[in-house]
């Protein structure tokens, strides 16, 4: 492969500390390359040094010649009296842009619902970000460097972006670079990963997925150093290998390994200790809406929603910007009454909601955290244990300095992860989360969703983050074209449904789809119900079997030499085949599940 880009023994020094250690870096033809590690480790530093566009204090960056470099960084310009169309595509005719199926796509993909003749001073600052991702993509580059790219997109559009990503070019040639705290996404479409930590920058082959295998192993062997963060990468690990994600995206890491790390790891959570403690706090019946219209200033935004949420129910929330999620927030939470139909609550309830703007926080900004802390109890029911609030303060990264700190001089991050801790230490029953994955890092993600895997009530989620919904939640909801819809296809079954719609937003044609299905459902007799059901339950019982066969013929390779290239070669393809099989099995079961909801 040729070399595209590199770096050669960069140090970067700030006044308190070393942030990047004479490291070494390259990107050949092919490479896509996702970096990860905590807030403040070096990553955008890191991505800025290869830009151009920060000299490093020691050591160099070389380009190979003729190799263009586009860059997104975290700064977002909106120049008043620029339009959309002139920062995307500057002064090129109409006809010679719109001819261009690039351009075409990545206005569909990013610019759709956007006036492209709008000043950019006017848009929000989420359209801002597209505007200048769009810009950048509709260029020829040969490497791209992007930093955070996915902020402020949604699940289509981050699943658009993974897609334009992985085709636009050709196998084997281009370079990509991207920071970001989206699992899925790094899962997606690199191919290599690097961790920037403690001012070394450390390679790993594979997605994230095989990242965190990796660094499990990497810990197992260093047991001593930092056993806290190998419990939680195991317990994600686990999660990867038995969960929804791991017969989709097929992590390409070694399965007897995989096998061996999480041999005797329970789930990731109990749920029947926590459906058995939910109910004794909450008794059965929780929150239901009931027919439900529901807006402002008399104009409706939801219609005809019914919804409930039972005593252990773990909800994630999908759709659009402005498709009235917040909407559906404000009506579980009590914040807006309904126009019509009614909300019914368990006599017991208490709600307590982290949102974006994190308003909990907004009267304590010049408080110390140690004193803000300190006026709740003094103990918190996490699982089987109790532990301290200092303790959970530990869990969610503050360290011993952090707590003389006041609120107001913490991160972005930080301020996110006390907002949640102060909203579990307020004793909530129903606990409802907007958006909590923002200016997180990827450690402090995973022990987010450890302390939420504690949690013994309803839980409500809404966000972008397709990692986190699959991870924390059991059932997801799409809030679609006013209406609500049980997702059993999970965050599939919803970019499905958003595919058949038009690029403004409209859902129309996925409406007529539910009403059909519901029809449907409405015409099965019992016996083609029960026949269906029946089915089903055949279905996942061969899927198990041809899973576990084809795990086992991977392992049995390992017996095989390794110079036998032929041999090899007709066991994978057996394996291949079945685990095809298996697939067809999958889609078979998906289509049923959808005609029985």
């Amino acid at each position: 492969m040729a070399h595209l880009l590199g770096g050669h023994s960069m140090h970067v020094a700030l006044p308190d500390r070393v942030l990047l250690d004479s490291i070494t870096v390259g990107i050949e033809d092919g490479d896509r390359v996702g970096v990860v590690g905590r807030n403040g480790d070096g990553k955008s530093t890191l991505l800025s040094l290869l830009a151009g566009t920060r000299e490093p204090d020691e050591g160099r960056v070389t380009v190979r010649g003729g190799v263009r470099v586009g860059v997104l960084d975290q700064l977002d310009d909106a120049s008043a009296g620029v339009s959309v169309r002139t920062r995307v595509v500057g002064d090129r005719p109409e006809h010679e842009w719109a001819s261009n199926p690039r351009i075409r796509d990545v206005l569909r993909g990013l610019l759709g619902g956007i006036d492209l003749e709008a000043d950019l001073a006017q848009l929000s600052g989420g359209q801002v970000r597209r505007v200048h991702l769009a810009a950048l993509l509709v260029g020829d580059w040969d490497v791209l460097l992007l930093d955070e790219p996915t902020n402020h997109l949604d699940v289509e559009g981050i699943a658009w972006l993974a897609d334009h990503l992985r085709t636009r070019w050709s196998a084997g040639t281009g370079g990509l670079v991207v920071v970001t705290h989206d699992r899925w996404f790094l899962d997606a479409v690199c191919t290599r990963m690097w961790e920037v930590h403690d001012g070394v920058v450390d390679p790993f082959e594979g997605g994230y997925a095989a990242y965190v295998l990796q660094r499990v192993e990497r810990d197992r062997q260093a047991a001593a150093i930092e056993a806290r963060r190998q419990n939680l990468m195991r317990k994600e690990l686990a999660w990867l290998r038995r969960g929804a994600p791991a017969r989709t995206s097929k992590p390409k890491f070694r399965i007897d390994a995989a096998n061996a790390l999480i041999a005797g790891e329970p789930p990731v959570r109990d749920t029947v200790e926590l459906t058995q403690l939910a109910t004794s706090r909450l008794g059965r019946d929780v929150i239901d809406l009931l027919d439900v219209d529901a807006g402002y200033d008399g104009q409706p935004v939801l219609s005809d929603v019914t919804l409930h949420v039972g005593p252990a129910d773990r909800i994630g929330i999908l759709g659009p910007n402005g498709a009235g999620k917040s909407t559906l927030l404000a009506l579980v939470t009590g914040d807006l009454a309904p126009l019509a139909g009614r909300v019914k609550r368990g006599k017991t309830v208490t709600v307590r909601q982290v949102s974006q703007r994190l308003e909990g926080l907004g009267e304590h900004l010049d408080e110390r955290v140690c004193d803000v802390v300190g006026r709740y109890r003094s103990s918190y029911r996490a699982g089987k244990d109790d532990v301290s609030p200092g303790q959970l303060l530990e869990r969610l990264g503050f360290s011993a300095a952090h707590l003389k700190a006041r609120i107001g001089e913490l991160s972005g991050g930080q301020q996110r992860r006390l907002d949640l801790l102060l909203t579990l230490l307020d004793e909530p029953n129903v606990l409802v989360l907007d958006e909590p994955t923002n200016d997180m890092d990827t450690d402090m993600l995973a022990a987010m969703e450890d302390l939420l895997d504690t949690w013994p009530g309803p839980l409500l989620v809404v966000s972008h983050d397709r990692y986190l919904l699959e991870r924390v939640t059991d059932l997801q909801y799409a809030v679609l074209d006013g209406q609500v819809r049980h997702l059993p296809g999970g965050v599939e079954q919803y970019l499905e449904l958003r595919s058949r719609a038009d690029y403004t937003g409209s859902v129309e044609s996925a409406s007529q789809d539910a009403s059909s299905s519901a029809a449907g459902q409405k015409g099965f007799t019992g016996a083609e119900r029960r026949a269906a059901e029946k089915e089903m339950g055949a279905l996942e019982r061969k899927i198990s079997k041809l899973r576990a066969h084809a795990d086992s013929a991977r392992t049995a390779m390992a017996d095989v030499d390794p110079a036998d290239y032929m041999e090899l070669s007709a066991r994978m393809e057996k394996v291949r085949a079945t685990e095809a099989e298996a697939d067809a099995l999958e889609e078979r079961w998906l289509e049923l599940s959808i005609e029985l909801d």
